[in-house]
């Protein structure tokens, strides 16, 4: 569902085939705990243990965090805005989907892709899961950063549980609206005009990247360009001093026309940085339905949306984004509020790989996120990632065998072959217990 690090990307997960093995060979309980309060399960439940344990963490308010402080970082770039980061991660479908114009079909619905606490409560899988209800309250110029969740597989770069910033504002749709957007244009041309930035731009409406019918075409365009002068000045206070950036050298910026479901027209924003374009984020026009669900249908305006992890990563130079939910403090000490250093590997210790091959009952099959949620609950972070290396149907039975391979690799000490053989020994009991497989 995402663009890596932005919420923005359209959705390309896969849906449930028709013969899924679902999470049901044991028995579910009738109620699961998430964040001190009770909720019933019924057949759509798939919330982890170890994604109930991350509820609380919080990372982006944690003092002193690589997320905290480019969460605010970017604040501080926005100090008009409301700045917004305690929100219950707990949302409805609807609110999730439906009020944003997901397709009825849309993957992202699928519970391979996303964590369902029963069929009428789910983990948000975006940070625009709260628009309406933000726009609805009567905020027109916000941040909200925070935590999301989605089904993912597992590797140095993905993790379920990830941190989002997005950002937003809406005028009224009258003279008085676009006058105020038109000054706020005026300023900030003048102030990139004396920046060292080099910006590959791309028409603010187009024939595959229209206006919207309710919306003044004139109107979209200073609403498209304020979104863009916006985001320029962004990446400058993000990137610029970073990257070293001078008259004779100026930061790269360049926009890519895109398609998603909440705006149109809809950019992409990436940066030359360090010597390649870095994908940073999605924005666009906000749809004109959003507003109307949150009663402001005589407004309009953009919002944009950008992954922490992917921006700390590149920043911090932090290699593996485990890395950001340790608890070690060769981790933690070199990092302060409000400064971006270098992050200095301690150690790195050895890879200890292990095969995990079985028979699926006849005819089912397996989705890899299940198989990564398993291995997940019974080793943690102590995986590194986790690879499928044969997939195998049988021409006369018909049945499949998967063969994954497992990397056990601390962040923090050496682990022993014994304890990766007790790890691994457990997953498969897990494994078997919980989708009734054969082990080969």
């Amino acid at each position: 569902m995402r663009l890596p690090g932005s919420l923005w990307r359209n959705i390309h997960g896969r849906g449930v085939p028709s013969r899924y093995l679902a999470n049901t060979a044991v028995q579910r309980p009738c109620h699961v705990a998430v964040l001190g309060e009770e909720y019933p399960t019924d057949h759509m439940t798939n919330i982890s243990p170890t994604i109930v344990s991350k509820l609380p963490l919080k990372l982006h308010t944690q003092p002193s965090h690589p997320l905290s402080t480019l969460r605010a970082l970017i604040e501080s770039h926005f100090p008009s805005y409301a700045h917004l980061s305690s929100l219950s991660p707990l949302v409805t479908p609807y609110q999730n989907f439906d009020l944003l114009s997901f397709p009825a079909d849309h993957p992202g619905r699928s519970v391979t892709d996303s964590y369902y606490v029963n069929k009428d409560l789910m983990l948000r899988t975006h940070t625009s899961a709260h628009e309406v209800e933000v726009f609805g309250r009567g905020e027109t110029k916000w941040l909200l950063t925070a935590d999301v969740y989605r089904r993912d597989e597992i590797d140095g770069s993905h993790y379920p549980v990830f941190h989002q910033t997005e950002g937003a504002r809406i005028v009224s749709a009258n003279p008085a609206g676009m006058k105020e957007i038109e000054e706020d244009n005026e300023r900030l041309a003048a102030h990139l005009e004396r920046s060292s930035i080099e910006i590959e731009d791309v028409p603010h409406l187009s024939p595959m990247n229209p206006c919207q019918p309710a919306h003044d075409p004139k109107h979209t365009e200073l609403i498209a360009k304020n979104l863009k002068l916006s985001l320029n000045s962004l990446m400058l206070h993000l990137f610029a001093g970073r990257a070293g950036a001078t008259a004779q050298n100026p930061l790269k910026v360049r926009w890519i026309e895109a398609t998603f479901p909440w705006t149109t027209p809809s950019f992409e924003v990436e940066v030359f940085f360090r010597g390649k374009w870095l994908e940073i984020l999605g924005c666009g026009v906000i749809y004109q339905p959003t507003l109307d669900n949150a009663n402001v249908s005589n407004k309009l305006g953009w919002a944009f949306g950008l992954g922490l992890e992917r921006i700390a990563m590149v920043l911090y130079s932090i290699p593996d984004i485990r890395l950001f939910w340790s608890q070690d403090p060769r981790f933690l000490s070199q990092f302060k509020q409000g400064e971006i250093t270098t992050f200095k590997p301690y150690s790195k210790y050895p890879a200890c790989f292990k095969d995990v091959s079985f028979w699926l009952p006849g005819g089912q099959t397996l989705h890899e996120n299940d198989f990564c949620d398993l291995v997940r609950d019974v080793a943690g972070d102590v995986v590194e990632d986790v690879k499928l290396i044969d997939n195998f149907t049988h021409p006369k039975t018909n049945r499949k065998s998967l063969c994954y391979r497992i990397n056990y690799r601390s962040m923090d000490r050496s682990l022993s072959n014994d304890e990766a053989n007790s790890l691994n020994a457990q997953v498969v009991s897990c494994l078997r217990d919980r989708f009734r497989v054969e082990i080969r």
